[in-house]
């Protein structure tokens, strides 16, 4: 669901829930402090460490029922993904329960006027224009840094990530929303980050995200209408619901997003521009009720999340629905496939599939 729902979010009620390959960037060198690294490594070990099988869980009697009864669904939804053309993957077969209200917090940034993320490059696997830390005061301390070099920052919560097959990733407690839509929510989140292990392209951090956002949505309506149970229609229900919400919040911020880039192309002074879009900002974010600076940072990421959906429902279409040659078709495409690194727009590429 991405920017939907009511999970981890940016206090708004559009769920941002994922990290693509922050455990993998998080092992690379070249990013530029040891600090980075050795937080990093400790993060995912500690992850690791903690990590118990799942039938041990579901054996435990100090397991809270409910716990029990999602980590129960884990199999069922990765048969369910398995036969849509999802990558077989020995993920999600431990659990690990965290302290922490996020499982990593991702750090963005972005030029003040104009939507140009900050990219942050590793060797081998690319570039991201985000950074992910496990430690919530270390997140704080970069944007702080960024904030100084004159960035539009932001911070939030990621509840998973993918290690993109560099780990066994275990189902995370942070997975586990509250409320009748955490099946929904668990449903979701695994099979968007099992997309990640499917089919993941080097420096295209919005095609990446865009595209398991969009696979997960398609199919956790019809995971739970095939099971079809009273907890699992509950659980659409309430998914539903959000997905409504959600609608209507993504409209504003697409509404945003395309007036404040006009802005930026325009020949308006920068202070007029700074002002106007401070005044515009801050009219959305008290729709929204955001409860902290809505800005390019932002935005950015909520771009990242929400592009290439038509170019996606195209290209299923022209599959004719079939999922599994939707990802041999995709699986075709190569870094140099797209016009740069980290593009925004890649209808293009898709219509060339």
């Amino acid at each position: 669901m991405g920017w939907n729902g009511s999970g981890f979010s940016l206090s708004f009620g559009l769920r941002f829930q994922y990290g693509l390959g922050l455990g993998l960037s998080f092992f690379m060198a070249g990013c530029g402090t040891l600090g980075y690294l050795g937080q990093a490594a400790k993060g995912q070990l500690a992850i690791i460490h903690h990590a118990r099988p799942i039938a041990d869980v579901l054996r435990d009697p100090r397991t809270p029922p409910r716990i029990a009864k999602l980590l129960a669904e884990i199999p069922a939804i990765k048969a369910f993904g398995e036969s849509r053309g999802i990558k077989a993957t020995s993920n999600y077969q431990e659990y690990t329960k965290l302290d922490r209200d996020a499982a990593s917090y991702v750090v963005a940034a972005s030029e003040k006027l104009q939507f140009k993320a900050k990219v942050f490059s590793f060797p081998i696997v690319g570039s991201f224009n985000y950074l992910g830390w496990f430690n919530v005061e270390d997140a704080k301390k970069q944007a702080q840094e960024l904030k100084a070099e004159g960035w539009d920052v932001d911070v939030r919560g990621a509840s998973a990530y993918s290690t993109l097959g560099w780990f066994k990733d275990p189902v995370l407690s942070t997975m586990i929303s509250d409320g009748p839509e955490a099946l929904a929510d668990l449903v979701n989140v695994v099979i968007h980050e099992s997309v990640h292990a499917t089919l993941y392209i080097g420096g295209q951090s919005t095609f990446n995200e865009s595209l398991a956002s969009f696979v997960a949505d398609l199919l956790t309506p019809e995971y739970l209408k095939a099971k079809a149970d009273p907890d699992s229609l509950k659980s659409l229900d309430a998914y539903i619901r959000d997905e409504i919400e959600g609608t209507r919040r993504r409209e504003l911020l697409h509404a945003l997003s395309a007036r404040l880039e006009a802005l930026y192309a325009s020949g308006q002074p920068d202070a007029e521009k700074l002002k106007l879009k401070h005044d515009w900002t801050t009219e959305t974010a008290k729709q929204l009720g955001f409860k902290r600076e809505l800005n390019n940072a932002v935005l950015i990421q909520f771009r990242t999340y929400q592009t290439g959906d038509q170019g996606f429902k195209d290209l299923l279409a022209r599959c004719h629905g079939d999922l599994r040659e939707f990802f041999k078709r995709l699986g075709t495409l190569r870094e140099k496939s797209f016009a740069s690194e980290q593009a925004e727009e890649f209808s293009a590429v898709l219509g060339r599939l």
